[in-house]
């Protein structure tokens, strides 16, 4: 397995700011689209009882790391395989989540807010939980070589509070105001608006398998499986501990997406920034794991969405 993955690490993905920025827009429109669901009411349930918010936190900032560290132990492939999905699994949860918690029929306004809370934390949890966890692979065996690309993470919090009123803040407070006060526009506009994120949805899906289709299709079974358990895993874990602690079952919902839907265009973003990962480290292996995981927690997402939304909500 290890000799066979070392052919990714000279791999060179397509990687378009452009194309991260067009995606932002479109998450922008979806959040809209989830906002016209959500009352004001739903987060001041939260404040007055937040025992779900802390669970979905630690969910997604302490229980995820080490479930995938414990997973990187046992299938112990090469240091930027490994290290790839310990940075994956140190980033927050994605925005789609937002929608695809929608998609679920799962609680809303939870899926706001943890998406809120983890994106702002990963400015300090995700450099601490990548350094923890990746020196402790690399201890373990005594892989000195791989702390070349165990590298300090630096996030700009502003960077980060500009995401989350751009992302989430205007988005949701814009529709949270039109369901408000023109629910009858927001009856007519809810369902269309819902189809058409799906269609844009499906359209990256395709553009980001077209810009790097080749090395997919050349690469894609050496990784297919780990990104499938790794993903499985995040998933079963934030199912896991949310019945542990005997959540309602529609926090269940949201707080099993929100742990399985990683932002790995941030993971992303961090791999090809020059001033944190030197260009002459070949990091072939981190970039592929962290594409791959992008394509795949959308489809899965689809999937455990629509098999979620078929079970009514008793509790």
């Amino acid at each position: 397995m290890k000799e066979a993955l070392e052919v990714l690490d000279n791999v060179r993905l397509n990687f378009s700011p452009t194309g991260l920025v067009a995606l932002n827009i479109t998450i922008a429109f979806i959040m809209f689209g989830v906002a016209l669901d959500i009352k004001i009411e739903h987060f001041k349930q939260l404040i007055m009882r937040p025992k779900s918010v802390i669970v979905g936190v630690i969910s997604q900032f302490v229980l995820l790391p080490a479930v995938t560290f414990l997973f990187v132990i046992l299938l112990n492939p090469t240091p930027t395989v490994a290290l790839g999905m310990l940075l994956i699994a140190s980033c927050p949860g994605g925005n789609i989540s937002n929608f695809m918690s929608a998609l679920a029929k799962g609680n809303l306004a939870l899926s706001v807010s943890l998406t809120a809370i983890a994106t702002l934390s990963a400015t300090f949890m995700t450099p601490i939980n990548f350094a923890l966890w990746g020196d402790l692979f690399i201890n373990i065996y005594n892989n000195q070589g791989a702390g070349d690309y165990l590298v300090p993470i630096k996030i700009d919090f502003f960077q980060m509070v500009q995401t989350v009123v751009i992302l989430l803040g205007i988005p949701v407070i814009a529709g949270l105001l039109i369901a408000q006060y023109f629910p009858v526009l927001t009856h007519r506009i809810k369902k269309p608006i819902r189809k058409i994120s799906i269609v844009i949805f499906i359209g990256f899906v395709i553009a980001l398998l077209s810009a790097n289709f080749e090395h997919f299709m050349k690469f894609i079974h050496l990784v297919f499986l780990i990104v499938l358990i790794h993903n499985g895993l995040a998933l079963l874990a934030g199912f896991s501990i949310s019945s542990i602690f005997r959540l309602p079952r529609i926090d269940k919902r949201t707080i099993t997406i929100e742990t399985g839907i990683q932002n790995s265009g941030l993971a992303l973003v961090l791999m090809f920034n020059p001033k944190i990962f030197p260009p002459e480290l070949e990091l072939g292996g981190m970039t592929i794991i962290a594409a791959w995981w992008g394509v795949w927690h959308i489809l899965s997402g689809f999937a455990v969405s629509s098999f979620m939304a078929r079970f009514k909500l008793t509790r």
